[in-house]
């Protein structure tokens, strides 16, 4: 391994935490108590994820290469419909967090505000689906890494789910700070972005 392959590897890395980077975003703004903890288990996750896809698709292109041929195509759909499905409960919830806010009014506005909480909160499942769907895309990155032998591929894995999780641990400080400012209207807007990044996997 050369100095370039490391420096490929990292460019990829950059490049494919993208996505992961404007979800981590969007559940910072979402939930801006978020403690540390927390906010390593989502960067964690997110950087497995994209550790994992080039692996995998590595392994399908070295046996199953026809097989994944046929299967690629299907793969930005599945992350348009996961993202679809996420950011669009991600809307619904905001507006309903805004009209309960109008309706309770100045007088139980730290009540409102408890209850919002609970409901933004990000939970296990829906950042298993994050991980995925932002992630999926990666598989694809199999045929660009298929000349490389086992080591090195694990070893641009590796580098691509660091450079994720420094990217993402980022992302969702800047979000909290974000969310703060943005109140309810941090699900609505976090929703839109997820669906325009669900629309730009199929572009």
């Amino acid at each position: 391994m050369d100095y370039s392959f490391f420096v490929n590897s990292f460019l990829l890395g950059i490049g494919l935490a993208m996505d992961a980077f404007s979800v981590s975003i969007v559940n910072g703004m979402r939930e801006p108590g978020m403690r540390k903890k927390k906010l390593f288990l989502m960067a964690g996750a997110f950087a497995f994820f994209q550790c994992l896809m080039p692996l995998v698709g590595w392994v399908l292109v070295r046996t199953v290469v026809e097989v994944f041929k046929g299967f690629s195509k299907f793969v930005p759909w599945i992350g348009f419909v996961l993202l679809l499905f996420i950011g669009g409960k991600m809307i619904i919830e905001g507006i309903r967090e805004e009209r309960r806010t109008e309706e309770a009014g100045n007088e139980a506005g730290n009540e409102a505000g408890e209850e919002s909480d609970s409901i933004v909160r990000l939970t296990k499942s829906s950042l298993l689906v994050q991980s995925i769907a932002t992630s999926i895309d990666a598989l694809s990155v199999g045929f660009a890494i298929s000349s490389y032998n086992r080591y090195m591929a694990l070893v641009a894995g590796l580098i691509i789910g660091f450079t994720t999780f420094v990217i993402c641990v980022f992302g969702g400080v800047a979000g909290k700070r974000i969310g703060d400012r943005l109140s309810g209207g941090a699900s609505i807007f976090g929703g839109c972005i997820l669906v325009i990044i669900g629309i730009k996997m199929l572009l």
